[in-house]
């Protein structure tokens, strides 16, 4: 994958670059011509899934189309802003050896993306620290601001100013190794003993509302909306139920590493063929009362 920045002189030309979706600020390029593209504001991103030298030529010359997309439109590319990465948990010697504007694009072994932090070994620990360290700031200030506030202030505080940063596309990065939940918990517990002086105040618990979004995300591509359309193309039914089994129960796929077994369609998956038949009774409906019916069996069981 190809980060690439480009000069926020000609930022204005974004929209010029190819078709674009409902969403003005996302654009996409045809994959015959380019492997992949997506764009947000300034930033690029080219990727491209590599099996063998073909598909490396193949990922070189969409560089090359995307240099000549510049210069015919007079934008600029600023290639030391500019860098790769190969997401890959295999051992891998050689490196990069890709050029954008006759410079060689640097490799680096993580990037910051739509303020997800992307590490090439398809870890998260850095983005779950980074967002740890970003919500300890936002509480420690609200707390030195509302030291005389009274408890319902501080509540709204933490849930309008902290509680963001935690869940912020927490359903992609959602955890699974205890010492990451814990941490992200522990956040939670210093704000519930800050306005109420208990960290046993009963509010919904982090794990329980990424699980609520992760299944919400799910459901918008198992409806086939636009935007995740390309999930939702993938989803087959099993090829047989048994008895407590549901009528809409999603097939998962057997995965031999912790980073499958755990990602976001995989885990996702298994909560989703756990739910009632209540639940996915009357579908398609809105996603905000599918949404309610989660969330009130997910307190139920909690």
């Amino acid at each position: 994958m190809f980060r690439i920045k480009a000069d926020p002189a000609s930022g204005g030309l974004v929209q010029c670059l190819a078709k674009n979706y409902k969403n003005d600020s996302v654009v996409s390029v045809d994959m015959d011509k380019v492997g992949v593209m997506v764009a947000f504001a300034d930033d690029r991103v080219i990727y491209r899934k590599i099996i063998n030298n073909e598909d490396v030529d193949k990922l070189q010359k969409d560089l090359n189309r995307l240099r000549e997309w510049m210069v015919e439109n007079a934008m600029k590319i600023n290639p030391s802003k500019s860098k790769g990465i190969r997401f890959t948990r295999a051992r891998v010697n050689d490196p990069l050896n890709y050029s954008l504007k006759d410079t060689l694009t640097a490799e680096a072994s993580s990037c910051k993306y739509l303020g997800m932090i992307l590490r090439s070994d398809l870890s998260w620990a850095d983005q779950v620290n980074y967002t740890v360290k970003k919500a300890w700031k936002a509480l420690h200030f609200t707390m030195r601001i509302l030291k005389k506030g009274n408890s319902n202030t501080k509540s709204l505080a933490y849930m309008s100013l902290v509680r963001p940063i935690l869940e912020y596309v927490a359903g992609c990065w959602d955890p699974y190794r205890e010492g990451q939940i814990n941490t992200l918990d522990r956040v939670k517990k210093k704000a519930a003993k800050f306005a109420h002086h208990t960290n046993k105040r009963k509010w919904e618990t982090l794990a329980s509302r990424r699980k609520l979004s992760r299944i919400c995300a799910l459901f918008k591509a198992y409806s086939r909306e636009c935007a995740w359309k390309a999930i939702g193309d993938r989803l087959q039914r099993p090829q047989y139920l048994i008895r407590i089994d549901h009528e809409r129960k999603i097939r998962s796929r057997r995965q031999r590493l912790d980073i499958g077994k755990y990602s976001f369609v995989n885990m996702t998956i298994q909560h989703w063929n756990q739910l009632q038949a209540k639940v996915l009774r009357n579908l398609p409906c809105k996603p905000v009362t599918f949404k309610n019916r989660v969330r009130k069996v997910i307190i139920e069981l909690n």
